[in-house]
């Protein structure tokens, strides 16, 4: 306990003399002040009543809006994380608040009461801001780009209202003039033409700079990002040595001026792809070859885009243990609707959705608590919430375009298409990222703003559905349609899920003709003697009249291969079932192949138990760097012997090639389908989608 007294003293000394919040270990680089004896002394007293009640991991900042000490009463339900540490980052990026503000929009406390929005994220449980940095954000007749229009005076405002409200501050340096991302790693306007010794300069420079400006502004920075999603780049650079010489520069920055202030300033590397176990590797590999100094490898999640927690919690795993970095989510959302309500588009719809999470408040609460949860397992730092305060402008139904060019506020103005002409000067306009926001169209918050204040204790909420997955049945042309007798219900707590019986319309069902091919939406009603009243008791059914598919795992997206037969001439196997979206036609996985020696493969699948008849085969190719005199052929065997082929060629990455053979005659039941390729070394692709049809 002596400990712990002598901790709240120092600490309550500094405040005292005006010392400058820190993040770890800190000095006051101000003019020391003095403090009376009868001010210690009280100070000694306060400390002996209140020491035993004081944490080990307190600071100033976190006892602003301290965290819930057991479940409250709210109206969404969130599972406890019993574990999770008070310092577990819960973090929000706020880059687009300040030209959100300029463009008319007002935020409110829950009671509706306006309110400075920092003061209503940290009371929400927000202990750490995030802030993206463009160096130059405008064009020559000082026109801004949008997307926040975030030069450093912006950074630096936002900063300070942040660490007013006791939070922590990463800065995200782009060093671009605008958006850098995988798609674009544009280096700024200043740095065009450099060489990479002054370009590196300039970036040390900038870097230093502008962190000390920060600093001197009161503003709580305790990580620095060194570039954005820069799995392709940074600063116009490609090529990896030249972009670890880059990082090493700011990094440089970071550590001189995190000495000078005796300031504790983790740096940070950001790249996506965090269900891409493999590139991940091999990032931190040349990281580690290349001797860059960072502390953290931070990671994009989206939960729709990124794959399942496990892959991720598995990348997470690796770069700990294997590389010794720390790491976190510095990128994460999830929808509470599906509506557009800026009439610009949405970058998430009802497509992306994934099963375990519908567009409604409680499941975005759902979502963002469980990717906390398994970053927490994984032993990460914690998670960065993207834009959770970018809404809509103006009126929802009005043309808010001259408010996004004036103000910035939309993703990307006009303006921008002499900087980035290819992107933003096609597609500029408003915000695409309203619908994932955690406040509503009105600047009201939702409950899921409260997720990371409950993450530890969790809620007292009434037991009630949160939705209804959708019921879709397919059937096969000319067969019997059946119908579920049962149908899912999702409840705000999952552990309540449950399978209700399901009636469904005679009236709607009689109407379904399955001798052709049709869509067809019916209605049932629940029969739930347990519903409560609120609880919906109807729910609707997609029925298609197809072709079924009977390759078993067409897409090869079931871990579960073993129907699956590849073989292969040679020492080596140049196949492998990889997991890889971008080289996928579908999904996340593909059957691939390479090799630096000639090639003679195969892959090939019997199927049974069908009935005697005309089948279609067909697949999905892409591929490259392969002779014109290779062998390459979709292929079906019957019983028999009689063989069915259909040849196809490499055109290149992602021009998918559709071989089929048709007129297939299946007698006894069985069939082998597959593809063979005989090429040369170096030659690569991927296989995709087998799909099998009877046709008569």
């Amino acid at each position: 306990m002596k400990r712990k007294k002598l901790m709240v003293l120092l600490m309550t000394l500094s405040l005292a003399s005006g010392t400058l919040a820190g993040c770890g270990s800190g000095t006051d680089t101000a003019p020391a002040q003095t403090i009376s004896a009868e001010t210690a002394e009280a100070v000694t007293s306060e400390v002996d009543t209140e020491a035993d009640t004081v944490s080990e991991n307190e600071t100033p900042e976190a006892s602003l809006y301290p965290l819930p000490t057991a479940a409250e009463d709210a109206d969404i339900y969130v599972e406890p994380i019993p574990d999770i540490s008070d310092d577990f980052i819960r973090g929000m990026d706020v880059s687009s608040i300040l030209v959100e503000e300029k463009s008319g929009v007002k935020y409110y406390n829950a009671d509706g009461v306006e309110q400075d929005v920092f003061t209503t994220m940290a009371q929400a449980g927000v202990n750490y801001a995030r802030i993206r940095v463009w160096n130059d954000p405008y064009d020559e007749d000082g026109n801004g780009y949008g997307g926040g229009n975030n030069d450093l005076p912006t950074a630096i405002e936002l900063g300070k209202r942040a660490s007013d409200n006791g939070m922590k501050v990463c800065i995200d340096f782009h060093y671009s003039d605008f958006w850098a991302d995988p798609k674009r790693q544009h280096a700024p306007k200043a740095w065009e033409g450099m060489s990479l010794e002054e370009k590196t300069n300039a970036l040390y420079e900038y870097t230093r700079d502008s962190l000390t400006q920060l600093l001197d502004a009161g503003v709580n920075v305790c990580m620095v990002q060194v570039g954005n999603e820069t799995n392709n780049g940074m600063a116009g650079e490609t090529q990896f040595p030249n972009v670890a010489q880059l990082m090493n520069a700011g990094s440089k920055a970071v550590r001189e001026v995190s000495e000078s202030y005796g300031k504790e300033i983790k740096v940070a590397l950001h790249y996506t792809d965090a269900n891409d176990f493999d590139k991940i590797d091999s990032i931190l590999y040349k990281l580690s070859s290349f001797q860059v100094d960072y502390d953290i490898f931070a990671l994009s999640y989206y939960p729709y885009w990124h794959g399942t927690f496990e892959s991720l919690q598995k990348v997470m795993a690796n770069i700990q243990d294997k590389y010794g970095k720390e790491t976190l989510v510095a990128e994460t959302a999830y929808c509470y609707t599906t509506e557009d309500t800026d009439g610009s588009g949405n970058s998430v719809g009802e497509d992306d959705l994934i099963a375990a999470y519908a567009a409604t408040v409680q499941s975005q609460s759902a979502a963002l608590r469980d990717v906390c949860a398994a970053a927490d397992e994984a032993g990460a730092l914690g998670v960065f919430y993207w834009e959770g305060a970018w809404i809509t402008v103006g009126d929802v139904n009005a043309d808010n375009s001259p408010v996004w060019e004036e103000f910035g506020s939309g993703w990307a103005s006009s303006y921008a298409a002499d900087y980035d002409p290819d992107d933003a000067g096609l597609y500029y306009g408003g915000c695409s990222w309203d619908n994932q926001a955690l406040f509503s169209t009105d600047g009201m918050p939702l409950a899921s703003l409260n997720t990371y204040k409950w993450l530890k204790y969790g809620t007292n909420a009434e037991l009630k559905v949160d939705f209804i997955p959708a019921v879709n049945v397919v059937c096969n042309v000319d067969e019997e349609l059946s119908l579920p007798e049962e149908v899912d219900v999702v409840y705000n707590n999952r552990a309540y899920n449950t399978s209700v019986p399901v009636e469904w319309y005679e009236e709607q069902t009689s109407n379904i003709d399955t001798s052709k091919a049709g869509t067809y939406e019916i209605w049932g009603r629940l029969l739930d003697e347990n519903a409560e009243s609120d609880t919906p008791n109807e729910v609707s059914c997609t029925v298609t009249v197809d072709l079924l598919n009977y390759v078993l795992n067409p897409g090869f997206e079931d871990s579960d291969t073993s129907m699956w037969n590849a073989s292969y001439e040679g020492d080596a196997n140049p196949t492998d079932f990889q997991q890889k979206e971008a080289d996928a036609h579908s999904g996340e996985y593909a059957f691939h192949f390479w090799s630096e020696s000639d090639m003679d493969f195969a892959i090939e699948q019997e199927i049974t138990g069908l009935d005697s008849g005309t089948y279609s085969l067909k697949a999905y190719f892409q591929g490259g760097d392969i002779n014109e005199d290779a062998v390459m052929e979709l292929y079906a065997v019957s019983s028999d012997g009689t063989e069915y082929s259909d040849a196809f060629t490499a055109q290149g990455y992602a021009n998918w090639q559709e071989p089929d053979v048709s007129d297939i005659q299946v007698t006894d039941g069985t069939l082998k389908i597959g593809v063979r390729i005989k090429c040369n070394a170096n030659g690569w692709g991927t296989v995709d989608d087998f799909v099998l049809n009877k046709i008569n």
